[in-house]
């Protein structure tokens, strides 16, 4: 049905970390398909551009600044948008940050932060649709965890850590809210084109564009898949070296974790 040939209120779907890369293609697929996009993120001025953008292709949207990682400001964020939009039928919890892990120093804080902004980020933000969506007794959420939470990898044992967590919160929450209702989507994409992977300086298979990923993305959750592992080819992988003894995986893997930290 076109947009404007909807006889309801268009569904409201919250997006956070959607300024750029994946959580703006996320939002501009869901709009072409007629849903109000709630948008959450860091950088205003980007979140400003994206949503002119929606608008003059005929879309409605809303935006909120806020920090995942920040309780507060992302509840009040939530309570913006839903000012604006109203309900929040879908949440993508896509706000994520990666660095690698160094020995020398341990890179404790960085650590620290991905566990801050890849787990906390989307527990608050959880925190924030699930009373309204249990007392509905309807809703989706959606997060982006990684083919890394699959095996602590050397050089990213903390972002596959942070990934982990979230895709075990996420399993624990999908069979605790089958009784509300409520639909639970854990996303584990391969390598996506995005600030975050630009800096790898190392080979990154099956790397995949963002719009592509987006409209992947958007058709599993039509489908209400509880996982979503993409590309096959590196869910295939990830699942092979899992069964591979540990002297294997150093000996042939790129060792990112003696790296040490460039302190200049």
């Amino acid at each position: 049905m076109a947009r404007h040939e909807t006889q309801h209120p268009p569904k409201v779907a919250v997006i956070t970390g959607a300024s750029s890369g994946l959580g703006a293609e996320l939002a501009r697929e869901l709009s072409r398909h007629g849903w109000s996009v709630g948008l959450i993120a860091r950088r205003e001025d980007r979140l400003m551009t994206l949503a002119d953008e929606i608008r003059q292709a005929g879309g409605r949207t809303a935006i909120a600044v806020a920090d995942v990682s920040d309780k507060a400001m992302l509840l009040a964020a939530f309570d913006s948008i839903r000012g604006e939009l109203g309900a929040v039928d879908l949440l993508i919890a896509n706000a994520g940050v990666g660095k690698p892990d160094f020995l020398d120093p341990f890179t404790v804080d960085d650590i620290e932060q991905m566990i801050r902004v890849n787990l906390l980020g989307v527990l608050y933000s959880i925190a924030a649709v699930l009373p309204q969506m249990i007392e509905q007794r309807r809703g989706h959420i959606a997060a982006v965890s990684s083919a890394g939470a699959y095996k602590g990898m050397p050089g990213s044992a903390g972002y596959c850590a942070s990934k982990s967590a979230v895709s075990t919160l996420l399993e624990g929450l999908r069979i605790q809210l089958r009784e509300y209702g409520v639909s639970v989507t854990t996303i584990c994409p391969g390598f996506v084109r995005t600030d975050m992977t630009d800096v790898n300086s190392f080979r990154m298979p099956w790397l995949q564009e963002p719009d592509a990923a987006a409209r992947k993305i958007v058709r599993a959750l039509n489908r209400r898949k509880k996982v979503y592992n993409f590309p096959w080819q590196m869910a295939l992988m990830i699942k092979l070296l899992r069964w591979l003894p540990d002297w294997f995986i150093a000996r042939t893997l790129p060792r990112k974790s003696d790296v040490v930290r460039n302190n200049e």
